[in-house]
């Protein structure tokens, strides 16, 4: 901060560029673009639609794990929090 107690404007432009990766992660709008961008990059360098699906398929279902795994550990740190606050 600086005298008057404003914060510098490149400081403030950090901040607000901060991207909250657990909630991409968590996104399957997110996982979705990254499966058609993969899909799309596979037929563009020739290889057959197949590949391009299984490739898909596969990104999808890790995704349905990150996003499970994310998930369930926000949920047992809520859970943690909540329960240390009553004792």
């Amino acid at each position: 901060m600086n005298g008057n107690g404003a914060e510098p404007p490149l400081r403030r432009k950090e901040r607000s560029m901060k991207i909250d990766w657990i909630r991409k992660l968590t996104s399957r709008k997110f996982w979705a673009a990254i499966a058609a961008f993969v899909s799309m990059m596979i037929v563009a360098l020739g290889k057959s639609q197949e590949t391009a699906t299984q490739v898909t398929s596969l990104i999808m279902a890790g995704a349905a794990v990150v996003a499970y795994i994310l998930g369930e550990g926000l949920a047992d740190a809520a859970g943690a929090s909540d329960s240390s606050e009553q004792a």
